[in-house]
Order: C-alpha cells, then sequence, then structure tokens
C-alpha cells in the first residue's frame, strides 16, 4: 500500500488501515525480525548474548526499560536503534501538536477537528525516524519542559481565560506521543520531576497548572542511568523504579577482540583519511589492552567507569601522531611505531577519574604506567616468558639481544622524528632482533616487523632486562648496568 496517497481519514478508512500501540508495533515487528533470523540492533558488538537477549524479552513483554550502567556503554545507541522496530510511516492527524492517531484522537484539537471535517479530515505520514525524542536530565528540567504550562501568550493571542484547556502549551513528553522517548542520567532529574512521570507511566494521564487532563499517551519510555552508588547528584526514587517494567544490566567488553571491532567501527572515518599509515594488529590489540588495564587500575575510580570512548579518541590521537611525524619527516607512508603511543596520553588523562592515590601519583604518570602495564601483559602471549629470578648461568632466548646492548659502544636511539628509513636503520642495528622473531614468530607479517621490535625492547625494559631514558627529542636503551660500568 502506498500510504503517501492517502490524504485524508475517510481514505484511511476505506484502506482498511488498523492503527496499533507503540509497544504493540516494537513488539510484533521484533517477532517478525527474530523470525527472519535479521540482527536487530546492528552495530552493537559484545551484547549478543547478554544485553541483546534481555533487551528483546523486554520489548516482547511491552515494557518500560532502565539501561543501567556506566559510562560509555552503549546504552544510548541501545534505544536509537529501537527505532528500527518501529513501522515505516503512521498517520497522524494534521495540525496535532502531540501527534494524534486519526482514528484514535485524544487531543481536544483532533476530536474537533474530526467532528468538524469527518472524512475529510487531512492527515500526513510521520516516519519512524522522526519517532524518536531524547532529553539530558540536568537538575535545570522543569516539569514546564517535560509536562507543559499555561502559555499566557496564547491565551492573549486566543482571547482565552486560563481556565480553558487550550491555553495549554504541552511539553516535551505529550509531544513524543507515539514516539520513543529517552530520558539519559534519570538520577540526575530532581526528585520532584521524577514524581510527576508516576501518572504518565502508570495511569496515562497528566496534570498541568491544575488541569487534570486524561490523556491516554501511546509512548515507549527508555532510561538511562549510572549505577546509584556512583552518581552523588541522586537517585532514582523508589515507586517511579518500581513502574518501570525492566532494569538491564549493561557492561564493558569483555574481551579484546570484541573492543577491537568496536573501536574499528566508530573510527572508520579516520582510519579512511589516514590510508598512507599502516597500524599492525598488534598496536590495535595494545592499545585495548591500555583500556583494560585502566579499568583494573588501583589509581582510577572503577565506580566511575572507562568509557569505549576511551579507545576511540586514543586511537584517533595514535593515527594523528604518526600523521604529524610524517608530515615533519616528509615520509609519504608510514607506520604506527611503539613510540607514537606517548600521543595517546592526553585522551587518557582527559577520560579517567582518579582516585587519592592516582591523584598523588599525577595522571600523566598513571597514564604512562597504563601503557607499560599493557605491554607486559601481551608480550607472553607472542614470546617466552620473563622470569624474574634466573638461575645464575641459565640461558634464555634473550640473552643475544641483551649482550648486544652490553657490548655496543654507540647509544641507540630513536628519535621521534626519525623518517620511516631512519626508524627502520636503526632498529636493523640489532641483529639479534631478527634472529630472535625469526625463531618466536616464523609466521609474522612483514609489515608488522619493526612494530614487533620495538615492543621487544620495552617489554625487556619492563623485565628490567634493558633501561630506557626518554628525553626531549626521542627514546634511548641501552643496558641496565653501562652507566655502573663506564663510571669505574
Amino acid at each position: 500500500m502506498n500510504v503517501s496517497k492517502l490524504k485524508t481519514l475517510g481514505q484511511l478508512v476505506k484502506s482498511g488501515y488498523t492503527s496499533r500501540s507503540i509497544k504493540d508495533e516494537l513488539r510484533e515487528n521484533l517477532i517478525g525480525k527474530i523470525m527472519s533470523k535479521e540482527t536487530v540492533f546492528k552495530g552493537v558488538h559484545g551484547y549478543e548474548n547478554t544485553v541483546i537477549p534481555e533487551l528483546e524479552r523486554a520489548i516482547l513483554s511491552k515494557h518500560n526499560i532502565n539501561l543501567l550502567g556506566l559510562r560509555g556503554q552503549a546504552k544510548t545507541r541501545l534505544a536509537r536503534l529501537m527505532v528500527n522496530l518501529l513501522d515505516e510511516y503512521i498517520p497522524v492527524v494534521e495540525g496535532s501538536e502531540i501527534n494524534d492517531d486519526p482514528l484514535h484522537p485524544i487531543s481536544r484539537f483532533a476530536i474537533e477537528t474530526i467532528k468538524e471535517k469527518g472524512d475529510d479530515t487531512p492527515i500526513f505520514w510521520m516516519h519512524r525516524d522522526e519517532r524518536f525524542a531524547e532529553k539530558l536530565a540536568t537538575p535545570d528540567v522543569t516539569v514546564a519542559d517535560i509536562i507543559g504550562d499555561v502559555d499566557p501568550i496564547k491565551a492573549a493571542n486566543l482571547k482565552l481565560s486560563y481556565a480553558d484547556d487550550r491555553v495549554i502549551h504541552y511539553g516535551m513528553i505529550p509531544r513524543a506521543n507515539r514516539c520513543i522517548f529517552v530520558i539519559n542520567e534519570l538520577p540526575d532529574l530532581q526528585a520532584r520531576i521524577q514524581v510527576a512521570l508516576f501518572n504518565i507511566l502508570q495511569e496515562g494521564d497528566i496534570q498541568i497548572r491544575g488541569f487534570k487532563m486524561r490523556l491516554n499517551l501511546d509512548m515507549q519510555f527508555i532510561f538511562t542511568a549510572n549505577p546509584e552508588d556512583y552518581t552523588n547528584r541522586g537517585s532514582i526514587v523508589t515507586p517511579l523504579k518500581d513502574r518501570i517494567g525492566s532494569q538491564i544490566l549493561t557492561h564493558y567488553p569483555e574481551d579484546i577482540k570484541t573492543a577491537k571491532t568496536i573501536t574499528q567501527q566508530e573510527t572508520n572515518k579516520a582510519s579512511a583519511q589516514k590510508e598512507f599509515i599502516d597500524v599492525p594488529e598488534l598496536s590495535r590489540d595494545l592499545l585495548e589492552q591500555i583500556v583494560f588495564e585502566a579499568r583494573d587500575s588501583e589509581y582510577i575510580d572503577a565506580k566511575s567507569g572507562v568509557s569505549a570512548r576511551l579507545s576511540i579518541s586514543a586511537f584517533e590521537n595514535l593515527l594523528s601522531t604518526a600523521e604529524r611525524r610524517a608530515l615533519v619527516s616528509g615520509d609519504e607512508k608510514t607506520m604506527i611505531r611503539l613510540s607514537d603511543f606517548d600521543g595517546i596520553i592526553p585522551a587518557i588523562t582527559g577520560k579517567v577519574e582518579l582516585v587519592y592515590e592516582g591523584e598523588q601519583e599525577g595522571a600523566h604518570v598513571v597514564a604512562d604506567g597504563l601503557i607499560k602495564k599493557a605491554v607486559t601483559t601481551l608480550f607472553p602471549i607472542y614470546f617466552p616468558e620473563i622470569k624474574k629470578l634466573e638461575k645464575q648461568g641459565e640461558e634464555t632466548p634473550y640473552d643475544g639481544i641483551i649482550s648486544w646492548f652490553f657490548n655496543t659502544e654507540e647509544d641507540f636511539e630513536l628519535l621521534d622524528d626519525h623518517t620511516e628509513e631512519q626508524y627502520k636503520a636503526e632498529l636493523d642495528k640489532v641483529k639479534p632482533l631478527d634472529q630472535f622473531i625469526k625463531e618466536q614468530q616464523p609466521n609474522m607479517n612483514e609489515a608488522d616487523t619493526y612494530f614487533m621490535k620495538e615492543f621487544i625492547l620495552w617489554a625487556l625494559v619492563e623485565y628490567k632486562k634493558l633501561s630506557k631514558y626518554r628525553f626531549a627529542e626521542g627514546t634511548q636503551f641501552k643496558d641496565p648496568y653501562s652507566s655502573f660500568m663506564s663510571g669505574l
């Protein structure tokens, strides 16, 4: 049926169209997608066996929903994707402020228009993309904002008494009739405003300045909130919580593979703009591991959470660090270096909440520590474990690399402005690295070899086998005992 041809109520009735509530729309369209094996929430990863089944059960139950979780857990994205479960178009009485259904009008305007014009009542078709309304809860939100108030200008223009309900200016919720309405950060909404939602959720009526109006609003409410023990600005009042059908807990990605998929999806545009930068797979793993380390760090407030936006911002910074270096050195093509990870520190410090001990350490020190910890966590996945205590004279796979640094007389430095050619030439000086990688990672992608070489050097520093000194122009690696030997 081509709905665009139906312009009046009479044509709508003659077509046999039947309207249904928004919760029925969501439920029945979800059933259809599940039966046809369609992916309902595209672009959301890591929730396939946890959050999404719970969300689908809530929709099938026709519940209002509260998504509870820390920041950066795709709560609002899930709510926005629910729009795809709505009918593509629905009919609305033309001129209605609250999207009246022509077959079931609820506002005085729509009822009187239909009474006056009958089958000639004009209608228009609202697309599902227009059926989403969102409000960020802040302490300054008023009842007038979300429900409505008396409009003295309208009363004056229409020459109406304040006792006439036509002087009412509807707020966001009535105007979102037949829509998905999202209130983000619900605990931040003042308790008295939360109380104003009771009747809307349960009985379907609204009260504005003494007007008790029975408006059977047809809405799907989605609330999002951080855990109550974190937000110190307020909490969800108990009677409101009682009226929300399902509370669903969200979470961060549980493994690096999922986290990488999310980051890659969100940074595709940035990656496309910088196609001349090669990104080794290990560098992607390392970046995600840094975020995992942040979530476990004793210096970072776990209740605040570490958003998935951290890895997105950090990856963008990583690309930009390599891009800037290529512009300065004149390289047409470059690759991510481990030293480029110093460039993501501003992304880390701007995204984490430190506890008291973290503040004492300093944000920059904490961020630098996360990078080092990520290196040591990933290193044993690729190479033999470096034992903290070794028997005297015991041979290890790393002896050749360590001996090279012990015996070399020249300084080994990786400068930030090294061209690609200079960078590779400097790493190629450490001949034992080539043999070591050939033995331990024979299938290593040649393009990633140089990142891996630098990765090995950083790991040996963290295991106290080498020392690393960061100076303004770059990084110097050397034998940890060379300074003592030279002083003899």
